[in-house]
């Protein structure tokens, strides 16, 4: 059954419109320090909101993927948004009564389930209207996610900000009903293909798993404690733990070495540089999404992820000696361009390895390492500024280095990975 193609690029777009909605999250280093200064809470306290969001995002996410064929794409794209925003709903009362608590459970807990089933939701039902083009369309809708940084801290944080006049109670209430007003309309549009249904033009290629044995293939059991699917996740774990570490915490970072070059430098001024490499940073996100994604449809998945990797150890190791601030942020929005690219090169890798079929599953349980990453690293760098903040000089050198190891780690892991499918493979 071949049908016309315009119907299914207005659904890769509303899904990549969702995504910028949810991507949103990215853009929590905005508000860390004047939340801190507002009710006294340390970095670790304030970055736990985060750390939680992002936590259930990953855990949601994969439970969103094992429903996802029971419910259907539209209805849990349209819970994810609603959550989402009713997280910044709750946060805003959390914040009104000064609750750190209620402000866990609204922003991480809430926003975070909210997150997960709106993020597996379109990626896994696009990726069937695009057989024939996996890395770039999978690519191109997670790059939503990555611009959402970008939209939030230049676009609606500030005009909410001024709005308010700094309250950031009334800031939240008004990101909620925006939120919600995009994030509705986009996820009511999401719906799978019809049965039997073949791009216009699409040649299926031989071997691939668009036809397959149904008798060959991998059962989910065997699929989830396959070595594979195990060194896929150990990959995507720690290059997420990297590159989150300078998305929670890229602001104050930059705001560090510009204090260190000029003490008297207004807090405006300082307010204004990590809303900007923010902004910067979170469009190289979104763009190493769709890069890499697309990318790895001509040099294989898992050569990416050692580009991936592998060029990250080097800019770390830069970092350890950079104090120029221009540097600094040219070498942020690197490793944001490699972030990102592990989300847009992942969906298309789980495709070509395992079964269109379990792509929901797995690619929900995949996402769970985005759980752990979102603890590890914001949480180590929020450690690492704490326990150093007498001595601001080792705060950089000691997140680089955990970052080189963490990286290390990933790229030896690729080296006994590969592309083959393991759809005809038996497990012994």
């Amino acid at each position: 059954m071949r049908t016309k193609n315009s119907n299914r690029w207005f659904i890769a777009i509303m899904g990549t419109l969702l995504q910028v909605v949810l991507g949103t999250v990215y853009a929590w280093s905005f508000f860390q320090k004047p939340i801190m200064l507002e009710y006294g809470w340390t970095n670790v306290q304030t970055m736990w909101i985060f750390s939680i969001a992002i936590l259930f995002l990953g855990l949601s996410a994969a439970v969103g993927g094992m429903i996802l064929p029971k419910f259907g794409p539209r209805k849990l794209a349209t819970t994810g948004a609603t959550l989402y925003s009713f997280g910044y709903l709750i946060s805003a009362y959390a914040m009104s009564t000064g609750s750190l608590p209620l402000f866990y459970f609204g922003f991480g807990v809430v926003g975070g389930i909210g997150l997960g089933l709106g993020y597996v939701t379109p990626v896994a039902t696009v990726s069937k209207w695009f057989p024939d083009k996996k890395g770039l369309i999978t690519g191109m809708v997670v790059m939503g996610f990555g611009l959402g940084a970008l939209i939030m801290s230049k676009v609606i944080a500030p005009i909410f900000i001024k709005l308010a006049e700094g309250n950031m109670v009334f800031v939240f209430l008004y990101i909620s009903i925006v939120l919600f007003a995009i994030g509705i309309p986009a996820a009511l549009t999401m719906k799978n293909p019809p049965n039997g249904f073949v791009p216009k033009a699409f040649i299926v290629p031989e071997n691939s798993n668009f036809n397959h044995d149904a008798k060959n293939e991998l059962t989910l059991k065997q699929s989830l404690i396959s070595t594979q699917f195990i060194g896929m996740w150990l990959v995507f774990f720690l290059n997420i733990a990297a590159g989150i570490m300078f998305i929670s915490m890229q602001s104050p970072m930059i705001q560090d070495l510009l204090v260190q070059k000029d003490p008297t430098i207004s807090t405006e001024n300082l307010a204004v540089a990590g809303g900007t490499l923010i902004a910067i940073s979170s469009l190289f996100n979104g763009l190493g999404r769709f890069f890499w994604g697309g990318l790895s449809d001509r040099l294989g998945r898992i050569q990416v992820f050692r580009l991936i990797l592998g060029s990250q150890i080097i800019v770390f190791i830069l970092l350890m000696f950079t104090t120029n601030t221009y540097l600094f942020g040219a070498l942020v929005c690197y490793i944001l361009l490699c972030y990102g690219g592990g989300f847009g090169a992942m969906p298309s890798y789980i495709l070509d390895v395992f079964h269109e079929k379990l792509m929901p599953v797995m690619y929900g349980v995949i996402l769970t390492a985005w759980s752990i990453g979102g603890i590890v690293g914001p949480q180590v760098a929020a450690f690492i500024r704490d326990f150093y903040s007498n001595s601001p000089e080792l705060i950089g050198p000691t997140t680089y280095l955990t970052g080189i190891v963490l990286l290390s780690i990933g790229f030896l892991i690729t080296l006994f990975l590969s592309n083959k499918s393991l759809i005809s493979k038996k497990i012994k």
